[in-house]
């Protein structure tokens, strides 16, 4: 990444989270892919792994998924990046989300909305499983990681258990794995 004035990469990274925020149907995980395409491809201001951890950590803390906008942010330009592409993040998407939702409830009848409601659940659903997707393909390297990341998903998909059983054995997993020197 080049170096560009501090007022200029704040300007960039409003645009670039502010324009993903209004597509952010599901939260902002379900705009995952359109994230890692403009931090890592476009823009190149992190390689896959930092993108992969940095997201490993937003989901790790507690609080809303949008911490993972927040540590891009942080990682680019310090605490300035962060609260810019928070604020970047949730502004549009809130007045938007508060202006759609006025207008649902003056039109509830409407059957064209009723459609438009139903409509978007699969998009939403769409959304996440491609954020998943691009998550998988930006951490796993190696077949552990593959298989870790295959039978995790597995357990999510016929379990009714929390997701957080299958992360902790993957990463019992590799940890024995790596400290056996089955992987390096």
């Amino acid at each position: 990444m080049k170096a560009q004035p501090l007022a200029a990469l704040l300007w960039q990274i409003a645009v670039t989270f502010g324009s993903i925020s209004l597509v952010a149907i599901g939260g902002a995980n379900a705009v995952i892919p359109a994230i890692h395409h403009q931090v890592v491809e476009v823009l190149g201001w992190m390689s896959d792994t930092t993108f992969a951890n940095l997201f490993a950590i937003a989901q790790a803390a507690p609080g809303p998924n949008v911490l993972m906008v927040s540590l891009i942010g942080w990682h680019v330009a310090g605490f300035a990046g962060l609260a810019v592409a928070t604020l970047a993040m949730v502004v549009p998407t809130s007045l938007l989300a508060l202006g759609a939702g006025r207008l649902v409830t003056r039109l509830a009848g409407v059957p064209l909305i009723r459609a438009a409601q139903r409509g978007l659940t699969p998009i939403a659903v769409g959304l996440i499983l491609a954020s998943g997707a691009v998550m998988a393909q930006a951490a796993d390297s190696g077949l552990l990681a593959y298989a870790e990341t295959g039978a995790t998903a597995l357990f999510v998909l016929t379990s009714e258990r929390s997701p957080l059983w299958a992360l902790a054995v993957a990463a019992l997993v590799s940890i024995l794995a790596g400290s056996t020197g089955l992987i390096r």
